[in-house]
């Protein structure tokens, strides 16, 4: 049987990431997630594990380039309530959209 990722990023992920095999040491609780997953999902246990050490691997890179190639201007400080204020509007808008 052929194995075919469902999305992109794995599609590229397989086809130009050398695969090496290792050991790792899994909680009980946790592998029985992963095998419910798979099930679920209709993919390998394997691909689980692998797209999992991929976000832990990205999540602990340190970054040597800047994101930006510019400062990012916000046009002054942003307090807390800057923030709030813009994830409701945003959450109304999605709300508005998913109703619609």
């Amino acid at each position: 049987m052929t194995f075919l990722p469902r999305c992109a990023v794995c599609v590229w992920y397989l086809t130009h990431m050398s695969l090496k095999r290792t050991t790792v040491y899994v909680d009980s609780e946790d592998l029985a997630l992963i095998k419910a997953a798979a099930a679920r999902r209709g993919i390998p246990e394997a691909e689980i594990i692998r797209e999992g050490v991929h976000l832990a691997a990205m999540a602990s890179r340190e970054w040597t380039e800047p994101f930006f190639d510019e400062p990012l201007d916000l046009g002054g400080p942003v307090t807390a309530e800057d923030v709030t204020s813009v994830a409701k509007e945003a959450a109304a808008r999605r709300s508005r959209r998913r109703a619609a």
